[in-house]
């Protein structure tokens, strides 16, 4: 008899285990989509503050990228996305104007988002490879997660044109620290 207690506990064991695992599973999943979209907001965010400087700068070509970032298809949004990097790292404008600082402080709430994004695909693409969620097929109801790599949406406050050798040794301290 002791030994249908034993089955009955081995069974309750490994059945509360693959509801935790499928839990885990789901919940990733979950959580990855969530951070998609809020990477996604903070896409059109930095495109929409982009137009708004390429108003102010008179860049045409940057208000076309900004349009080409918020217009493009999932699959060609990371191309739009790097162009739109390009045009914003290219424009010379005063770093105190109230335009320019709003691109550079949603440039960077968007590298933050897409390392949240990423590492949270990492995490729910491990939870997939594992051998008993690949076996019970557990993930089949969820599309499987992507990164969205691009380059770093970051903006330095400091255009590439205001940079002067006397700022670079500022920043890097006297010559003889190396």
């Amino acid at each position: 008899m002791w030994w249908v207690v034993v089955v009955v506990a081995v069974v309750m064991l490994v059945a509360t285990y693959l509801t935790w695992t499928a839990a885990r599973v789901d919940r990733l999943h979950g959580r990855a989509a969530t951070a998609y979209a809020a990477l996604d907001a903070q896409l059109v965010r930095r495109a929409a503050a982009a137009t708004a400087l390429a108003e102010a700068a008179q860049r045409p070509e940057l208000m076309y990228a900004a349009r080409t970032a918020i217009e493009a298809r999932p699959d060609e949004r990371d191309i739009a996305e790097n162009d739109l990097t390009r045009q914003l790292r290219s424009v010379v404008i005063d770093p105190d104007t109230p335009v320019f600082a709003e691109v550079v402080a949603v440039s960077r709430r968007v590298a933050l988002a897409r390392q949240v994004h990423n590492d949270l695909v990492r995490d729910a693409l491990g939870a997939r490879r594992r051998p008993l969620v690949r076996a019970l097929r557990l993930a089949r109801k969820h599309p499987r997660p992507a990164y969205f790599d691009v380059d770093d949406p970051a903006l330095d406050p400091t255009p590439p044109a205001a940079v002067t050798p006397s700022t670079v040794q500022a920043r890097s301290g006297p010559a003889g620290d190396g």
